[in-house]
């Protein structure tokens, strides 16, 4: 399902010095009809720094997504640059979800840092519910941990275990096969970066299941496992503007084949 259709950045009331700046200057991103959005998975591909995470992470801003991640999506100090181009963003819509969440690989271990202190501070209430309450009946100390109670048995049950108890690798599938839920839109940031191919493939399997129960994938990634998606739209952001691509004609796709089937050709030259 597509929840959102298209992408638009609104530049009217900039300058022409204010145009040339980040992240407005991004080259993909420069094209009055915005980006349509035409499959329940879309590819952002391209070399790094084409502007593929800060659209994802402009989206993320612009719809208030649930962040995986170190802070919270609106006190991330490093996507202060990335609010200014969400401001500008417009999003038409089909059905709009405010379900989901935003992922980036690289700040993954900054959500489990998040979750363990979260659950620090709740056990912590608790503890200071039975110094409050000395003397006073069960009833009244039952009565005043509810809530903390209630709120870390939701962050224990959610995940089974701690994640930091996971390898990477599996702690990234278990957050996605916990918090996928369907009518959902997805903003993954390069999310294949602690898997390994089987585990890749896992994340396919997992991708599919979702999309048939109404779910929508934007995703920015270096990976020909991810890109071979069926039916995924691959949104090459090494065009101006950017622009939709077939796999096979994927430089991600022509150089891994070609390195896989003759390594020796390459290693020789370094």
């Amino acid at each position: 399902m597509l929840h959102l259709r298209t992408i638009r950045l609104n530049l009217d009331s900039l300058d022409d010095a204010e145009r040339q700046q980040y992240p407005f200057n991004i080259p993909a991103l420069q094209q009055e009809a915005g980006i349509e959005l035409t499959a329940p998975v879309t590819f952002l591909v391209g070399e790094n720094g084409s502007g593929k995470s800060t659209l994802i992470e402009a989206l993320a801003t612009a719809v208030s997504a649930y962040t995986v991640g170190s802070e919270d999506i609106t006190r991330d100090a490093t996507l202060a640059p990335v609010r200014r181009l969400a401001d500008r963003l417009r999003l038409v819509w089909s059905v709009k979800t405010r379900s989901g969440f935003f992922l980036r690989a690289e700040d993954f271990f900054g959500y489990i840092k998040r979750l363990s202190q979260m659950e620090a501070e709740l056990l912590a209430e608790i503890q200071q519910v039975d110094k409050t309450y000395v003397g006073r009946s069960e009833k009244a100390k039952g009565l005043a941990k509810m809530p903390y109670m209630t709120e870390l048995n939701a962050l224990r049950s959610q995940y089974g275990r701690h994640l930091n108890t996971y390898s990477h690798g599996e702690s990234f599938l278990e957050l996605f096969q916990s918090r996928f839920q369907p009518n959902s839109l997805y903003l993954l940031d390069e999310p294949e970066t602690p898997l390994s191919p089987m585990r890749q493939l896992t994340l396919l399997s997992l991708m599919k299941e979702m999309v048939a129960q109404n779910c929508q994938f934007i995703v920015a990634t270096h990976s020909p496992i991810l890109m071979a998606f069926p039916g995924a739209t691959l949104l090459s952001f090494d065009y101006t503007p950017a622009q939709p691509v077939e796999y096979e004609s994927l430089e991600h796709v022509t150089v891994t084949r070609s390195f896989l089937n003759n390594p020796e050709q390459y290693l020789r030259h370094l």
